[in-house]
């Protein structure tokens, strides 16, 4: 396999990391990441292992919710069997209900995400090893709770 196979097959793993989260399919990401994955949480700490990530990213997008993951200026860098890839992405959340006298829900939170991945090769192809990042900005057009006085 020549190296621009390798980085189109590394985006692509990328791209279906989001496209099985803003589905649903949750057990599909077993096709994306490792067995070992490590996952920087949001707030600090690691998600060790594909059943617990897989687990903390299902809880993490309720059915009542939708989600869509914008992802883009990815660039990967190959080195045999090993592989870095860093993109932006930004990720947008909305109720599944749409408003009274509104076309379709209205986004509630939207973040935009640096993200740095680790992939191995395995023998079933590209695999994400690990995943960091930096939460470059957020905003939240959801009502937020008043204090109690």
């Amino acid at each position: 396999m020549s190296v621009t196979d390798d980085r189109g097959d590394l985006i692509e793993l990328i791209h279906r990391l989001y496209a099985c989260t803003d589905d649903g399919r949750f057990d599909d990401l077993r096709s994306v990441f490792s067995e070992g994955v490590k996952a920087g949480a949001p707030g600090g700490g690691v998600v060790e292992g594909q059943d617990r990530l897989i687990t903390t990213l299902s809880a993490a997008h309720s059915t009542g919710q939708r989600s869509q993951h914008l992802v883009h200026n990815v660039l990967v860098d190959v080195d045999g069997d090993q592989a870095g890839v860093r993109a932006d992405v930004i990720a947008i959340h909305c109720d599944s209900d749409k408003p009274e006298g509104r076309i379709a829900p209205e986004p509630g939170l939207t973040v935009s995400l640096r993200l740095r991945y680790e992939a191995i090769r395995s023998s079933e192809g590209w695999r994400v090893s690990r995943i960091d990042g930096d939460l470059l900005w957020a905003s939240n057009t959801q009502p937020q709770a008043v204090p109690a006085s």
